[in-house]
């Protein structure tokens, strides 16, 4: 069984965040995240505590205890949405530009044919905005720097692994392998947010990241899994695990034999199926982790 060593993200990288707390745009700088990024920060688990209780974790496969938890924001680049063609807003969401002013989105949309820089922000409490037809929640930042609209994503983590649950599995998977999914999903969005893939955006929404579709694939069953494994992820002497997955076994294989452990999704049903809960499903794909939650500072 292959052990998860390759995968290991060590904690001490976390300073990378740095780079996520401010975007600058030929007209301006824009200033974000910055609390979130701290927060962040200060709430993974302690490396310490966590490498004196490793080896108790693995040979039990226990859960650690439910505590209060923080839930960081993500940013996620909509590369499956890109030429963006269309963006609108529903219950109430609205657009500003840098300045702060409100945008119609008859004139978003016309930003959004010229080649001109800027950035705009759209979203709402409780709204969605649609990018290319697709609705999102939380806001939705469309950037240009001179090569072309992109949407970029921000959102608190775990609506973002709801969503990725439904768009990784079935969302009428058993619910063990809805959780199993659930603190993988967790675990690689949080290395990515450790080592996000450009100083604008954590990570992609297409499957050479992890699948991600808004609100279209974010259902009760996925939420309910989310919740039910809040602020797990996966770790390993204090590291946080890239918890890699594939479909099948021989996916798997293929994709990632030469880093290391990595679930098969099918394979995760039908253990779950055979009545397997989630921590003993990943305890048979990621040899030697154990579970871990990122808590709050308090």
């Amino acid at each position: 069984m292959r052990h998860v060593r390759p995968l290991l993200l060590t904690l001490t990288a976390s300073a990378g965040l740095a780079a996520l707390i401010a975007w600058s745009t030929n007209s301006g700088r824009f200033n974000t995240a910055s609390q979130d990024t701290e927060a962040l920060l200060s709430a993974l688990f302690d490396a310490e505590a966590q490498l004196k209780n490793q080896n108790h974790q693995h040979q039990t496969g226990s859960v650690p205890a439910p505590t209060e938890t923080v839930d960081p924001q993500v940013r996620i680049a909509l590369l499956s949405q890109r030429p963006l063609r269309q963006v609108s807003t529903q219950n109430g969401a609205g657009c500003r530009n840098q300045a702060g002013i409100t945008v119609q989105p008859d004139v978003v949309n016309g930003m959004l044919a010229k080649a001109t820089t800027g950035l705009v922000s759209c979203g709402g409490t409780g709204g969605s905005v649609l990018v290319n037809g697709r609705a999102y929640e939380g806001t939705i930042y469309l950037l240009n720097r001179g090569q072309g609209w992109l949407a970029i994503n921000q959102i608190n983590l775990e609506r973002y692994v709801a969503s990725v649950v439904g768009a990784e599995m079935p969302s009428h998977w058993n619910g063990e392998a809805l959780k199993a999914q659930a603190v993988a999903a967790r675990s690689y969005g949080l290395v990515h947010m450790l080592r996000p893939a450009t100083s604008d955006w954590n990570l992609g929404d297409t499957t050479r990241w992890q699948a991600y579709a808004g609100r279209t694939t974010s259902s009760d069953s996925t939420i309910q899994a989310t919740e039910s494994t809040r602020g797990l992820v996966l770790s390993f002497k204090g590291g946080l695990v890239e918890s890699l997955y594939a479909a099948t076994q021989e996916i798997s294989d293929e994709a990632h034999g030469h880093l290391g452990a990595s679930m098969s999704q099918h394979g995760a049903q039908e253990l779950a199926q055979k009545g397997l809960r989630f921590n003993e499903i990943l305890g048979r794909y990621y040899a030697g982790a154990s579970l871990a939650r990122i808590k709050s500072d308090g």
